[in-house]
This record gives C-alpha cells, sequence and structure tokens, in this order.
C-alpha cells in the first residue's frame, strides 16, 4: 500500500494577520499525518529540541509536526509533548493559546477553524481556546501583548482564568529572561500601557513589577499633574512615547522613571520630594531581577535620576548644566541624551491637557551641549602646565562656552 502523503497547513499569526489585512511577517506550518523519518527522507532539516520541527529544504521555513502536550510541572517548560501521524489538526490546534491563533490554513487556501476564532477576530476579543490555557504562564504575558497591538478585549471567562493564574502561583514559575523578552515585546506595541493595565486587571503586575504596580493610586500635586495619579500618569508616557515611535530604551525609561513616588513618605504627599533617587534604587534592583539589557538599564537610570533637572533646564547654572552633561557622558554618548531629552519630552506630554505641548527643554539643552562641545580639550591639554588640572581647566572651559551660549 502507498504511504499517504502528509498534509501541511498554515497556521498561526500568519493567518490571524492575513485575515486582518495585516502584513504576515513570518509563517507557521503544522505537518499532519508525518513521522520524522518521513519528514527526512523528504529533504526537511531536523531542529527541535523539545519537539520535531523541521527546516523546508528551500524556503527554510519551519514545520512543525502536529502534536498534543500534557502538563507535566510548573511553569512553561513543564510540559510532555507527543507527535506522532496519529494526532489531528483540530488536537494540534487545541493546544494554542487563543481562538484566533487557533485558525488553519489549507494548501487550497480553505480555512479550518474549529474554535470560532473567525468570529472572535470580527469581533476583537480574546478568548482561551480550552482550560490547558492556564497551564502556561507565559499566555498572561502574551494576552498583555495582543491586547496591546490589536486593541482586543479579553473575554470575561479568559480574565478570570488568567487572574486563577495568578493566585495559584503559576505566574511565579516565569523565568526573568521570558519576562523582559515579552516585557520589551508589549512596550514595543501601538498602545504598550494596555499591555501594563491588562496584566493590572488580572492580579499579574503586582507579581511581576511590583514596583510599576504600586504606582497606582498614589497622588501627585494637581497643579502639575491634572490626571492626579501616578499610575495613570505613567501610562500616558508610555503611550506618548509610542505615539513618537520612540526606541526600546526610551519606552522602558518611561515606564520606569517614576518608581519612587510609589515609597513617597505619606505625610509629604500629594508632593514627592527625593523621589528620583528613591527611582534609582528601585530600578537598579529591578533590572538586576529582570537581567535588563544594559542599554535600558543605563538610560532607565539616567532618566530616573535626572528627569527633574532636565525639566527645569533654563533655570540651572551653568556649572550644573556641565555636570549634567558630565554625569549623563553626552561627551561621550550623544545619542543616549538624546534619548534621554526623548524621555523627559514624554514625562512633559503624559499629562491631562498637555499632550500637544512643546518641549523647548530639549532643543535647549542640544544646544548648550554643541556649545560645551566645541571646547578644544586637546588644546587646553597642550596648554596645561599641570596635567593634574586638565580636566578642571576642560571643565571651567564648557562652562564659560556655555553661559556664553546662553547670554545669545
Amino acid at each position: 500500500m502507498k504511504d499517504k502523503s502528509p498534509t501541511i497547513y498554515c497556521v498561526g499569526g500568519a493567518v490571524r494577520d492575513g485575515l486582518l489585512g495585516l502584513p504576515v511577517q513570518d509563517h507557521d506550518w503544522v505537518v499532519v499525518g508525518a513521522t520524522p523519518e518521513k519528514m527526512e527522507a523528504l529533504g526537511y532539516r531536523p531542529v527541535g529540541k523539545d519537539f520535531p520541527v523541521f527546516l523546508h529544504p528551500d524556503t527554510h521555513e519551519e514545520y512543525a509536526l502536529a502534536r498534543t502536550e500534557r502538563k507535566t510541572a510548573l511553569g512553561y517548560k513543564g510540559f510532555a509533548v507527543y507527535a506522532a501521524p496519529d494526532v489531528t489538526l483540530e488536537q494540534d490546534l487545541s493546544r494554542r493559546d487563543f481562538t484566533v491563533n487557533a485558525i488553519a490554513r489549507a494548501e487550497d487556501g480553505s480555512l479550518i477553524d474549529p474554535y470560532h476564532g473567525i468570529d472572535d477576530l470580527r469581533a476583537g476579543i480574546l478568548r482561551h481556546v480550552s482550560a490547558a490555557f492556564s497551564e502556561d504562564p507565559v499566555r498572561i504575558l502574551r494576552a498583555a501583548r495582543f491586547v496591546a497591538r490589536f486593541g482586543f478585549s479579553i473575554a470575561p471567562e479568559t480574565l478570570e482564568l488568567m487572574k486563577s493564574m495568578v493566585s495559584n502561583g503559576e505566574v511565579d514559575a516565569l523565568v526573568p529572561e521570558r519576562v523582559w523578552q515579552e516585557l520589551a515585546r508589549g512596550l514595543m506595541e501601538k498602545n504598550p500601557s494596555r499591555f501594563i493595565t491588562t496584566l493590572r486587571d488580572c492580579g499579574a503586575l503586582k507579581k511581576i513589577l511590583p514596583e510599576v504596580d504600586a504606582l497606582f493610586g498614589v497622588p501627585q500635586p494637581p497643579q502639575h499633574h491634572p490626571e492626579i495619579d501616578c499610575g495613570i500618569h505613567t501610562m500616558m508616557v508610555l503611550d506618548d512615547t509610542a505615539i513618537h515611535d520612540y526606541a526600546l530604551e526610551v519606552r522602558f525609561a518611561a515606564l520606569m522613571h517614576d518608581l519612587g513616588k510609589a515609597n513617597t513618605p505619606k505625610d509629604i504627599l500629594p508632593r514627592h520630594i527625593g523621589h528620583e533617587a528613591r527611582s534609582v534604587d528601585l530600578l537598579r534592583a529591578l533590572c538586576e531581577r529582570l537581567r535588563v539589557p544594559g542599554e535600558c538599564r543605563d538610560l532607565g537610570l539616567l532618566v530616573a535620576r535626572y528627569h527633574g533637572d532636565v525639566h527645569r533646564a533654563r533655570e540651572l547654572r551653568p556649572d550644573t548644566i556641565v555636570r549634567l552633561f558630565q554625569n549623563c557622558d553626552a561627551w561621550r554618548k550623544p545619542e543616549r541624551f538624546t534619548q534621554l531629552l526623548e524621555a523627559c519630552a514624554s514625562d512633559a506630554r503624559g499629562r491631562s491637557g498637555h499632550e500637544q505641548d512643546e518641549y523647548p527643554q530639549a532643543a535647549y539643552l542640544q544646544r548648550m551641549l554643541r556649545a560645551a562641545q566645541a571646547v578644544n580639550a586637546g588644546e587646553i591639554a597642550r596648554q596645561c602646565v599641570d596635567k593634574n588640572l586638565i580636566a578642571e581647566r576642560v571643565k571651567e572651559a564648557r562652562i564659560v562656552a556655555v553661559e556664553m551660549e546662553r547670554n545669545k
């Protein structure tokens, strides 16, 4: 008897995005009715470690054998995988997270939609496929990311399931690298604040980013912050970075810039005297816990520490401005200093009624920086008899240059 040829389906995000009329970035393929030996005989190269995945001999796209998964331990790696020719397409789709991701397209273009994902796409709803959703805590982060990307709402029963995953400790099994990976992706979505608020709605934010969660409900001076709530302000700042298409480093810094306000002594509220130093301490610990990449960590710490000084740029003395440049290493890293100014601009615009404000402090400080950079440090060094005084002489010259620029 002649062997039956395996059947190949396109599944997941490619099908979903195609139905939404969005650009398709990559394809996920599922093969039904095949064995690893059959795939290799057809020229596919095996690459999967945890389950059978193969690279197409020509396109090099990934093709996975249809499989089922059974939960064996806490965490997103605690699964036993079964992949065999008798696993059906519907069984494979049943292990997926959301109905909108459980739609398959056959080679003839027909759609297979056993869990009514097309209806949920039309309604803009994220709904879990089965109770197996609760077995993988990463799916909470993915839910938040899809809400931020597509603007979907979460089905009430799915939100309840996410809450139960938090309460039963499933979220505690998330490893730092995966949390950071999903956070970074979420911050780069169209409405990044919805990533954060979705995590907060199900209780996961308090577990994953307790420092951010603590900002909600903390008051601010209404004359400066009409939105009053520190958490709401932070969400407005974060969304402003997305509106201006700022880089991940800027978005991360925006999210983290005011952490210290959650620790303000109650007797001085709604003022937040000294919150910058508290923010730095909290952020440093957070970055270590989540193993945040250096570029994001360093900019975040600078914005947390110096955003108040940048806002008051026109009130600063020339020596204070030069010290700001020095502390930010603006001489060697002017691009990062520009990112600092971008984060501060979003902070200023992230207030009710100020969303369209200009931020002249940025142009002002860039002008002062150019004046300071024009100082010929090499020439000063050559003329300085006491080499121990070179740094001080360069600093003095930069202060003079800034003062002259201010007086123009």
